[in-house]
């Protein structure tokens, strides 16, 4: 048996987990808290380089004409890029998510707008990108959904304390590290008028989260999923996107709120939402599953019911302040993972996003990204220093945490540089922020930038760190 693997029960700690928990997450998340008290102290922002949000146009009706024919187009140009981009970087041994990712920004003002300027104007006219978005909106939902249905509380189970030790400090260390780095940042990159705790807690967030989705195709393609790293990795990417969407959904509140009777509205409207969905509609699922696996039950009802209460969550937590995302997150996650009915919800929309609805997220997000406004050395400095902030707490928290719960140096680091796909999630998260302004564009495109890199770096840096270690040496469980 090997003496790397930190799921056979015996792994060699170097420090006991409850003395490594307090050190490498206690410590920290008290760091933090200090952090914030020092960043209300500082002025607030006032000007910022690239404060105005991208607006979608209107016409004097006051609403954006409908063109379907148009719409058709925008649909057809940004599928097939995102298929020929996924596909090239497919051949290199990246996911094709990368690709995916980056044809969104080609699609963009930073480059399709730079090189053909009146084509991208009649491709993409601005009053039409709200249609674009709003049927990116829909599947993000469901995307959102079925990454909730993917948690198994069972992994976790399985994995124990060197698992949740992992997972937290690969949230707890990138999130000090960016509340560091808002000190920086809030007096030239913040929004006019935004508070130093939602701006500091956001730029943490967004340093803090893994693709879980991507990281699991990547082990996946990669063979790794049975392997104790790879078991480890997807316990500690559930975990930690669990968290950072909690930590997400407390910052979304705090910026979007008001006033004192706002925040309470909102805590307590979020305080019965979440009792009705545990109490209610968690049974109410577990029937629904048991149902669905009868011979001869009807799948399109059970799908009928499942979509109904998806939305229907997520027009409450958008209601309350929160977010719709997070609403379609938790029903996935209440819903039973095994059972024919999440296979066949499954297999039913995976699909359709990864082909469709996906890419057109992708190709929003990118023609809102203006990489252009990181100009001048000072920018692109600080957007480097952004990137290793990013690596630097995210692969090197994952590491040093996984290698105090007993892996070698070999694993620890692959477990960190698995841990710093952030992907999909990552604009995902970035795109709630520049919605309810607490980014500016320029931090907007900065972390783009960020998330584009260091989904890419997973696999040549995989490639090097299991250089040379055969199947048999990462053991099959």
């Amino acid at each position: 048996m090997s003496s790397t693997s930190t799921i056979d029960g015996h792994p060699r700690r170097l420090l006991p987990t409850t003395v490594a928990y307090a050190l490498l997450v206690g410590v920290p998340v008290v760091l933090v808290a200090v952090l914030l008290r020092i960043g209300e102290q500082l002025p607030a922002a006032v000007t910022a380089a690239g404060v105005e949000a991208v607006a979608t146009p209107r016409h004097a009706s006051g609403a954006p004409a409908f063109d379907l024919g148009l719409l058709t187009l925008q649909i057809v140009v940004i599928v097939a890029a995102s298929r020929l981009a996924g596909g090239l970087l497919a051949r290199f041994g990246q996911p094709r998510v990368v690709g995916e990712m980056a044809a969104g920004l080609i699609l963009g003002p930073s480059v399709f707008g730079r090189l053909a300027p009146s084509l991208s104007a009649a491709v993409f006219p601005a009053p039409s990108l709200g249609f674009v978005n709003a049927v990116a909106q829909v599947g993000l939902l469901l995307f959102m959904f079925l990454v909730g249905l993917e948690l198994d509380p069972a992994h976790l189970r399985r994995q124990g304390k060197a698992a949740l030790l992992t997972s937290h400090a690969s949230i707890v260390a990138p999130f000090l590290l960016g509340t560091t780095l808002a000190l920086g940042l809030y007096a030239r990159l913040a929004p006019a008028g935004v508070a130093f705790t939602p701006f500091a807690l956001f730029v943490g967030a967004a340093l803090s989260v893994t693709a879980f989705p991507v990281l699991a195709r990547i082990l996946a393609d990669r063979g790794m999923t049975a392997t104790p790293l790879g078991a480890l990795a997807i316990v500690c990417a559930a975990v930690g996107d669990v968290t950072a969407w909690c930590i997400l959904a407390a910052v979304v509140v705090i910026a979007r709120s008001s006033g004192v009777a706002s925040f309470a509205y909102t805590l307590g409207g979020t305080a019965i939402y979440l009792a009705v969905m545990l109490i209610v509609v968690r049974p109410l699922l577990v029937r629904v599953a048991e149902r669905g696996s009868r011979p001869g039950s009807s799948a399109q009802a059970q799908l009928a019911i499942v979509m109904l209460l998806v939305l229907s969550s997520a027009w409450v937590t958008e209601k309350l302040g929160i977010h719709a995302l997070f609403g379609a997150f938790l029903v996935g996650a209440l819903l039973p993972p095994s059972g024919t009915l999440a296979e066949s919800l499954s297999s039913r929309l995976r699909d359709l996003m990864i082909v469709l609805l996906l890419p057109l997220f992708f190709a929003f997000t990118g023609l809102r990204t203006t990489v252009s406004l990181i100009s001048g050395g000072w920018m692109w400095m600080v957007c480097g220093v952004v990137l290793l902030v990013a690596i630097a707490g995210k692969l090197g928290g994952s590491a040093v945490a996984a290698r105090a719960a007993g892996m070698d140096w070999r694993d620890a680091l692959s477990l960190g540089a698995l841990m710093n796909t952030r992907g999909l999630m990552e604009l995902v998260i970035l795109n709630v922020g520049l919605d309810i302004g607490v980014l500016t564009p320029t931090l907007f495109a900065m972390l783009v930038v960020m998330a584009l890199v260091t989904t890419a770096l997973t696999t040549p840096l995989l490639d090097l760190l299991q250089h040379g270690r055969g199947r048999e040496a990462m053991q099959v469980i």
